[in-house]
């Protein structure tokens, strides 16, 4: 699907998030990356064969549990 130079990462690399923006619906709460992942508002992804990625968003700082 990608045309630019360097190609953008492929739906299955670890960098996915990388790719260019195709198109923004932030109103809609998703973005189209130019590999074919639709990347949700609260950072879960859907990849294009289908596989679902759980959000991932980061622990708040005040949530992060430390060892004492």
């Amino acid at each position: 699907m990608c045309q630019h130079q360097p190609p953008c990462p492929t739906a299955d690399s670890a960098d996915r998030e990388a790719a260019l923006l195709v198109a923004h619906h932030p109103e809609q709460g998703w973005s189209l990356l130019c590999n074919g992942v639709l990347l949700f508002e609260d950072t879960g992804e859907l990849l294009p064969n289908g596989r679902i990625i759980a959000p991932h968003r980061p622990l708040a700082a005040d949530r992060v549990m430390r060892a004492a």
